[in-house]
């Protein structure tokens, strides 16, 4: 045994020697070069290729090893009952725990097919000189082993795919973000306009007390949507669609953008108009909004004064070319008109009507990709119809008062109730209550909360709020028919009087227009 180990360190003395004895003879540009020759005569007689894929190219970080990273996260999660040794990571912003390659170890992956090899390689880095950037002290890269004959069949492709996948799983894989313009368009410390929380909403479209025929239209849209880049090029269409949310207070407005967010897995950047000064600096905040995103207006009609441009034409020539504009006064908020030459060309202390159009609907709004606008209002009659049109709102959405389904929906969130666990005599009270007490979503679900420990109470103290707001509703109507007939009669004995066929006054016949709640005069596309 001590013969055996004497021969073997006198064959490693050997090794060591005529290693050094090959340093000190042969020059290194010939030993590189004889290397460079093996790796080629290996190339051409191994029926494989082999890409490198390096953490940082040069500088800058390479984005596809990133790519690459997430994508295979996915597979070794699968893999990990079969690998011994697999690395755990959990990214910034982020709740999800994924697993990865460990240092210089191999996964197969399969393609359409054809079946590929990656190795994680990581080796010391050789000591650094002088960097503006030092550099990590390992050098890591993934290899990707692609048989010859399947590399013109997959590699783009398989490349695009990594790519995809990744930006899926980053989406996922990350907690979604509530963004706010900064106060007055200051920037913070990274020089960003838009201040950031974690988004944490729980509202999903299964929760939301809305009626499912409406809900199922409008997921359809919202899927359409994200799933529409191949249609939007094709067509010529900036990939991004508006929705406008009105109806009364407490109907779920803002519950309904954070399921679409939380639907789509979308950031939403909700924007403060009043803290937004011109229009440039209006459309800088939309520049610097990412893609895959949420912009939210709401109480678009109470924000900021938007003059309405039809009640300023006018039966003259001069009143029609009229151009709403709206400046900041002592006295409030105050429409001009951008003929007058002193004024005109100073345009650069509000926000205009043009300037949120174009926000919406211009050139701007192009500055991104898989965008969604969306407006709220609880008033639509106050909104100039130019924000209504096709391209800018594609889709109005009319955020009713609770509905028996929704009601249903409500007991199912709040006490856990289903249809079968509701007597048949309670749910058909509610449902000959429910559509005249016109109670918001917000007000049942608050009688339901308060009494969430006992559902035979909470159903019961229900039917008495229904029934009173039922009753309260109809007072009302009926005080208004009466004050409607008064009205009437008062303006036909005030209305002039023809005597043997002449008119005693002049002028026409007064039109009264009645405006009735929840009812939609307008001709679009949206869900009524």
């Amino acid at each position: 045994m001590k013969e055996l180990w004497t021969t073997m360190a006198s064959l490693m003395g050997v090794l060591a020697f005529c290693q050094t004895l090959l340093h000190t003879v042969i020059p290194p540009e010939l030993r590189f070069a004889f290397l460079k020759l093996f790796q080629r005569l290996f190339t051409c007689f191994s029926s494989y290729c082999y890409y490198e894929i390096t953490e940082i190219d040069g500088v800058n970080t390479n984005e596809l090893y990133n790519a690459v990273q997430l994508y295979l996260s996915s597979s070794a999660s699968s893999a990990a009952t079969t690998s011994n040794r697999l690395s755990l990571t959990r990214g910034l912003n982020s709740s999800v725990i994924t697993f990865g390659l460990a240092n210089n170890d191999r996964l197969s992956d399969v393609f359409n097919g054809v079946p590929v090899v990656w190795e994680h390689i990581v080796t010391p880095r050789q000591s650094q000189t002088f960097s503006w950037r030092p550099l990590p002290e390992e050098k890591r890269g993934f290899t990707l082993r692609i048989n010859k004959r399947d590399k013109p069949r997959i590699l783009e492709d398989y490349l695009d795919f990594i790519t995809e996948k990744a930006n899926e799983i980053r989406r996922k894989n990350q907690d979604r973000l509530l963004y706010t313009n900064s106060r007055g368009g200051s920037l913070d410390s990274r020089g960003h306009p838009w201040e950031s929380v974690p988004f944490k909403h729980p509202s999903t479209f299964e929760t939301l007390a809305m009626d499912p025929v409406k809900k199922k239209l409008i997921m359809s849209d919202l899927k359409d949507f994200a799933d529409g880049q191949a249609f939007y090029r094709r067509t010529g269409r900036a990939w991004k669609r508006g929705y406008l949310l009105y109806g009364p207070p407490g109907t779920g407005k803002s519950s309904m953008i954070a399921a679409m967010a939380n639907f789509l897995v979308y950031d939403i950047y909700d924007l403060e108009l009043t803290e937004v000064n011109t229009n440039s600096e209006l459309r800088k905040l939309l520049m610097k909004t990412s893609s895959k995103s949420i912009i939210v207006i709401e109480d678009i009609d109470c924000s900021i004064t938007l003059t309405n441009r039809k009640k300023n034409n006018g039966a003259g020539g001069r009143n029609n070319d009229f151009v709403p504009d709206v400046r900041s006064s002592p006295g409030g908020v105050t429409p001009v008109d951008l003929r007058d030459p002193e004024i005109n060309g100073s345009n650069n202390n509000s926000i205009t009507l043009s300037g949120l159009l174009n926000f919406t609907d211009g050139l701007w709004s192009c500055c991104g990709s898989e965008r969604i606008f969306v407006f709220t209002t609880n008033h639509i009659e106050k909104l100039d119809p130019a924000l209504l049109r096709s391209g800018r709102m594609d889709m109005h959405v009319f955020m009713s008062y609770c509905s028996f389904p929704s009601v249903k929906i409500l007991l199912k969130n709040y006490l856990g109730c289903d249809d079968g666990d509701v007597g048949e005599g309670v749910l058909e009270e509610l449902a000959a209550v429910i559509d005249e007490a016109e109670m918001t979503p917000a007000d049942i679900s608050e009688v339901l909360i308060k009494n969430r420990r006992d559902n035979e109470r909470a159903l019961r103290e229900l039917l008495v709020a229904l029934r009173s707001r039922a009753e309260k509703n109809r007072r009302l109507r009926m005080e208004a028919e009466v004050e409607e007939v008064a009205e009437e009669e008062k303006r036909a004995l005030d209305s002039p009087k023809e005597v043997g066929g002449v008119a005693t006054g002049g002028g026409g016949d007064d039109v009264e227009v009645n405006y009735k709640k929840g009812v939609d005069g307008e001709e679009d596309n949206g869900i009524n």
